[in-house]
């Protein structure tokens, strides 16, 4: 396979996670866009990782895996919080919460 091929499904996959954060208004939905954008870093990464034989770009990818592991843990407890006070997931009522 050439580099143009996994280029091309990263940029599709980055394409889709924008779209996802801008037109969504759930937040699970929100944090899967998120995670859309994050897997296309990561064979952004890999990808030019093998085609140079170099390996730091899979050790960024790895890095890259833990934030999101992270990111995911915290944004549930968000959308967990939301979901308690409010009763629904929609992003928009998030600046009612100021205290």
């Amino acid at each position: 396979m050439f580099l143009n091929q996994f280029l091309l499904l990263s940029v599709a996959l980055f394409a889709i996670g924008v779209y996802g954060v801008l037109a969504r208004r759930n937040g699970v939905m929100v944090l899967m866009s998120i995670e859309l954008i994050l897997n296309a870093v990561n064979i952004n990464l890999v990808s030019f990782a093998a085609f140079t034989e170099n390996l730091a770009g899979e050790v960024f990818a790895l890095f890259v895996i833990a934030v999101a592991a992270a990111e995911v843990g915290v944004g549930l407890a968000m959308i967990m919080l939301l979901y308690r006070n409010r009763r629904n997931i929609d992003l928009t009522e998030l600046d009612l919460m100021k205290g």
